[in-house]
């Protein structure tokens, strides 16, 4: 058993290495590069359970990094619990093997209630009032004391939104080598998530991400450092690349336009009703969950997506089968966009009707991912002053609404989960690893991260 790190870079591709990142690109010229195929959808939570189990979606449950959930009537995004992936996990399997092994799982995803040894997630506090303060969830208990005793509080407000930025990756990898440190875990699991924020914001445009790309760059230089003090195999890796778009589809526009989606009024605000909608669309990037209460509208809606713009694939259950997405959480239908392309959840005709929670950073009541988030509104020139301004009436424990964010999808320059993308923007992994021709799908990880545990080993 040989002690073994993984570095999840997210949005590393190799279309973003060179120039910017001098240390990843000699790392890179001095070990083996493996492109990783896309799992469908190509996303965050998909594909790192995918890595961890060695199973697809179809077996491990997570179709998307949300869903909508038919018992409850609600849909639920980027939800933290660990029992909902439906499939042994890498460190429950090497655990059994030798039972000295033992597992670091530094804010990978669905890190609450883990099996793993040691894990640290994001989990803000929600005051009575209002108030969302930052903090983080980990296992044991006392380990998110002792770390922020050490590193502070855990920057929230810099892991997502308009503020996102080195901050809360350098957190992480600090956390990482604390834990590392402290415990001297067999596997750790580190989530780097810096450039997914300035691909998303500006797709591969180098002059707009390039102190980004430096920056990631040190981040894991450091990490590498650290390890390779020690007896460790290294892992580099990513879930996904970004490629630059350029259209934004309001599917569930689309859908309402064609008399199938229902909302209710409230405050002059238009809320989506899931329940009662004939059909609607939980965007997620490049990917869309089609949900349809009404059967009999099956057809036309396969034929309304079928003969939109931007929409490059409709899977139906065989074609859910084919792409492994044949869970009961997947939507009737599932759409991926065009690799220009991607889907807003926006439901609204009016933007004067849009609910409050459209403009403010809120990843778990708007009913699909919002990469707008990351920005502030650009058409107010006053918009810092606003959020000066609502800051000032959090500190002095008023009520307040962060209500910064633009409705403008044309903002967004980049995007993932499509499968269909040039090599270039593959995910990858770097290892010592000589990996077959050099491509790889996506539940071969599992086995790559095993054999540098293992080796031979039977």
């Amino acid at each position: 058993m040989k002690k073994t790190v993984v570095i999840d870079v997210v949005g590393l591709s190799t279309s973003v290495i060179g120039e910017y990142t001098p240390f990843i690109k000699k790392y890179l010229s001095e070990h083996q590069l493996t492109h990783i195929k896309p799992v469908f959808p190509a996303v965050t939570t998909t594909s790192q359970s995918c890595f961890v189990t060695g199973k697809f979606p179809d077996t491990h449950g997570i179709v998307g990094n949300g869903w909508y959930d038919r018992e409850d009537n609600e849909h639920k995004f980027w939800k933290q619990s660990n029992k909902i992936v439906k499939a042994e996990k890498i460190w429950e399997a090497a655990k059994r093997k030798n039972p000295n092994f033992t597992c670091s799982k530094m804010f990978w995803w669905y890190n609450m209630y883990s099996s793993a040894d040691y894990t640290v997630t994001p989990r803000p506090q929600y005051h009575a009032d209002g108030v969302k303060a930052p903090d983080c969830y980990s296992q044991p208990a006392d380990l998110r004391d002792k770390l922020q005793a050490d590193l502070g509080t855990f920057p929230l407000f810099s892991f997502w939104g308009p503020n996102a930025n080195i901050k809360s990756s350098k957190w992480i990898a600090d956390a990482s080598v604390w834990v590392d440190k402290a415990h001297d875990p067999t596997l750790t699991l580190i989530y780097l998530p810096h450039l997914d924020y300035c691909l998303q914001k500006f797709g591969v445009d180098f002059p707009k991400i390039h102190k980004e790309l430096g920056e990631v760059d040190k981040l894991v230089e450091d990490l590498v450092n650290h390890y390779k003090a020690q007896d460790v195999n290294i892992i580099i890796l990513s879930e996904y690349g970004i490629n630059t778009v350029s259209n934004p589809v309001h599917i569930n526009r689309i859908l309402r336009e064609n008399g199938l989606i229902s909302v209710r009024v409230e405050r002059d605000y238009e809320l989506l009703d899931a329940g009662i909608s004939k059909a609607f669309a939980i965007a997620d990037h490049q990917i869309a969950h089609i949900y349809i209460n009404d059967p009999s509208e099956k057809a036309r809606v396969k034929s309304i997506l079928e003969n939109t713009k931007g929409i490059a694939l409709v899977l139906d259950e065989e074609g859910k089968k084919e792409h492994h997405l044949n869970h009961e959480r997947s939507g009737d239908l599932v759409v991926m966009a065009d690799a220009d392309s991607w889907f807003t959840y926006y439901y609204w005709l009016d933007d004067a009707k849009a609910p409050d929670y459209a403009r403010l950073v809120d990843i778990h009541r708007k009913p699909g991912y919002d990469p707008v988030e990351m920005f502030m509104n650009p058409a107010n020139p006053f918009i810092k002053l606003r959020a000066a301004y609502k800051l000032a009436r959090k500190l002095l424990g008023f009520r307040y609404l962060m209500d910064v964010i633009p409705l403008d999808a044309t903002l967004v320059k980049g995007s993932h989960g499509s499968i269909n993308i040039s090599k270039e923007y593959y995910p990858i992994l770097i290892s010592d690893q000589k990996i077959g021709d050099g491509e790889i799908i996506a539940t071969d990880v599992y086995d790559v991260i095993w054999k540098a545990l293992f080796g031979g080993e039977e």
